[in-house]
């Protein structure tokens, strides 16, 4: 790298209000002017230009931006010495990025970071608690978007209007009307269908696999091959109607002309990731577009639901709801029932008998299963003599002594280095080292000092595991205490102790079921 020309990377970002391209792939207005500036600045310092970045399309907030990560990325291998960018705000709105990066990363990466128009630059001393207050401005300015954002669309739901990007199957956009749904035909008669099947006395599996034998897209697939950017099924299994898809769709009013909006709510403004809201504080505006489905056909259908919900499953959840997998398509298997037995069967292999060999097992097998498996399993670490070989709740009295004797030492010597350094800093200040010097001296030390730490941190750890690693075998004891020679399966023991079963076929020799439990403990 040249040592007497910077090389400098430029970054520029579009922001919401100045948004001005007649095209995607044209710059803006905005992004041509910050070029230009920046351009001008940096070889008025006589800065080597290693590259000039754009992000065109994406908010201060979202860390995704491809050329905001490709700017970490040089920053990070040491081949650019400075970022320039308008302002800081242009770079990031988060203060949580603002101290990792700015504050905290490129410092210790040595690399300088210039904001041109609200004088952020991490080399000018005492600039830290301006671009600081600047970080926090930014911070609030994105909480408060996103509370009018929400504000907005909330307006929007109740008075009736669609605010989603996507459109449930069966709808589409109105192109005349911003936030009103028209039937999609094509789509429309597949759910006319699914509804008039069910209320025919067909099961919800059985519609489906009508569905896929005659080669009917799922609305997944059917939103690709329509053109919507949509992200595609990874594989064919993905393309399947299945007992879920259906059971959705048959509870859904909005198929009789309600808007059902606000089901889902984002975590925080910081996080893309949205969590189900309760049924209460969904947004239903009654009669707002054309109805697929009528009343009559619609009432017809949710009593057959409810009155074959509950003699099903006695109005409890099963011991092995939502626990089992098939080993084959890894989809949870669904339960069903022939006369007084229950069974798991494989989703995939009821729907479509080309996509998986499917698997199939009956309760009454896996519940012994289980059992048999949990008693081993408690008797195992319930074990005394068993359980002080393999899980030593006694650590030898001197290993944590000793760790305590090292951490002192390592205190000591980092208090040292400290020292040292202020000594060597003092040195160079009364001239007595040269500039050289002081560097040599002191990124040694320093290199020792961070060796240091590293290993001070590591005892540290290790103290503490030793003085919780008691607690958790105890703790793991007592959970295990309740379960000693247990003969019935309940639902709150599969809830405790079972992350997941995978069930297979039959074993060619043995002749018995491949089933692999996944313990939680």
């Amino acid at each position: 790298m040249n040592e007497t020309r910077p090389k400098v990377a430029i970054y520029c970002r579009l922001s919401e209000e100045d948004r001005d391209k007649e095209n995607k792939e044209d710059d803006s207005t905005s992004i041509q002017n910050q070029k230009l500036m920046l351009t001008e600045y940096a070889n008025k310092q006589n800065w080597e230009i290693q590259g000039i970045y754009s992000d065109d399309d994406y908010t201060g907030a979202d860390r995704n931006r491809p050329n905001f990560n490709e700017i970490l990325r040089l920053a990070k291998e040491r081949e650019i010495n400075i970022i320039l960018c308008k302002s800081q705000s242009r770079f990031t709105r988060e203060l949580e990025l603002v101290e990792k990066y700015i504050h905290g990363l490129f410092v210790e990466w040595n690399i300088r970071f210039v904001g041109l128009v609200d004088n952020a630059d991490t080399n000018v001393k005492g600039n830290k608690k301006s671009r600081q207050i600047n970080g926090l401005v930014n911070e609030w300015y994105l909480e408060d978007l996103s509370e009018n954002i929400k504000s907005v669309l909330a307006s929007k739901r109740e008075k009736g209007q669609h605010t989603g990007g996507l459109v449930l199957y069966g709808y589409q956009k109105d192109p005349n009307q911003e936030g009103h749904l028209i039937i999609d035909p094509i789509a429309a008669e597949t759910v006319r269908e699914v509804f008039s099947l069910y209320n025919q006395g067909y099961g919800k599996t059985a519609i489906a696999r009508m569905l896929n034998n005659r080669g009917i897209p799922n609305p997944t697939q059917y939103k690709v091959e329509q053109g919507v950017n949509y992200k595609k099924p990874k594989n064919k299994l993905g393309q399947l109607w299945k007992y879920s898809a259906i059971s959705s769709m048959l509870q859904n009013e909005m198929y009789i002309g309600n808007m059902v909006q606000g089901r889902y709510g984002s975590i925080s403004y910081k996080s893309k990731k949205n969590k189900p809201k309760p049924k209460e504080q969904w947004i239903i505006v009654k009669g707002t577009h054309e109805p697929i489905i009528d009343i009559d056909l619609w009432n017809s259908v949710q009593g057959k639901i409810n009155a074959n919900y509950k003699p099903f499953s006695g109005g409890k959840i099963g011991v092995f709801a939502q626990k089992c997998k098939c080993k084959y398509c890894n989809y949870t298997l669904k339960t069903s029932k022939t006369r007084e037995d229950r069974y798991l069967r494989c989703p995939t292999r009821q729907v479509d008998k080309k996509s998986c060999i499917g698997s199939f097992i009956s309760e009454k097998v896996l519940t012994r299963t289980v059992l048999k498996e949990l008693n081993l399993l408690v008797e195992k670490y319930l074990n005394i003599e068993q359980l002080e070989e393999n899980v030593i709740l006694k650590q030898p009295k001197n290993e944590k002594e000793q760790l305590e004797k090292e951490i002192l030492q390592y205190q000591t010597n980092i208090d040292k280095y400290s020292k040292a350094l202020k000594n060597l800093y003092m040195d160079k200040v009364n001239e007595i080292i040269s500039e050289n010097e002081f560097l040599t001296l002191s990124t040694d030390i320093r290199k020792d000092k961070d060796n240091i730490e590293k290993l001070l941190t590591e005892k540290k750890k290790k103290i503490s595991e030793l003085d919780n690693q008691e607690d958790i075998v105890k703790s793991k004891r007592e959970l295990l205490e309740k379960y000693i020679n247990v003969t019935e399966l309940t639902r709150e023991m599969t809830e405790n102790l079972i992350d997941y079963i995978v069930v297979g076929q039959k074993k060619p020799v043995t002749k018995k079921k491949e089933i692999e439990i996944y313990w939680k403990i």
